[in-house]
């Protein structure tokens, strides 16, 4: 089993999304393709355990559970900037992860909706939580956090796959993606009111 699900990343990185067919990940595990129903039923299932073992925020949900049932005093803010710095962090070291997020933007299946619909159960958890804390307050941090997970992803695929700036800033160095990070705290602590 370990080594068909070692196999999907694998293929994953070398030939992309479109490379996940039963025979390429079969192949790079060295084993029968007919394992691949026994272990998993389907190479649907196969490809959703990876991406659920990989996922940054399939992974932070779950830490996310025992954080915010642990401690009501813990401030969403820096909550979530520490979740979304992490996810520059982990997104920009994890290319397997980056070619799951553009197969789950370039095309529709139902492996990418299953996946979707686990990382929004990180919503789920925060938001009701964040919503007490901005009670009052005319706060859409919903929309906030979208333009901010999904910039997030979109300068980190740029920077893989060009050679150029982003708004003049060099995301290939650490002086450059120290100015994301800074931009994500600046918007966050606006967003909340913080001085």
């Amino acid at each position: 089993m370990s080594k068909l699900i070692q196999a999907v990343g694998i293929v994953l990185e070398k030939k992309g999304y479109t490379g996940l067919s039963i025979a390429n990940i079969a192949s790079t595990a060295g084993v029968d393709r007919k394992l691949i129903s026994v272990y998993f039923g389907s190479v649907d299932n196969l490809i959703g355990t990876y991406i659920k073992n990989k996922d940054y925020w399939v992974a932070a949900t779950d830490a996310a559970e025992e954080t915010l049932a642990k401690s009501s005093g813990v401030s969403s803010r820096l909550f979530l900037e520490n979740l979304l710095l992490e996810q520059i962090d982990q997104f920009t070291l994890n290319e397997e992860m980056q070619k799951v997020v553009l197969w789950q933007i370039s095309e529709k299946s139902d492996i990418m909706s299953h996946v979707t619909q686990t990382r929004e159960k990180m919503s789920a958890l925060f938001f009701p939580y964040s919503d007490k804390e901005l009670a009052g307050k005319d706060v859409d941090l919903r929309a906030v956090s979208s333009l901010l997970v999904a910039g997030i992803y979109y300068l980190v695929l740029h920077t893989k796959t060009t050679d150029s700036t982003f708004c003049e800033i060099n995301l290939t160095t650490e002086e450059g993606i120290n100015r994301i990070k800074d931009a994500v705290k600046f918007i966050l602590k606006q967003t909340y009111g913080v001085k």
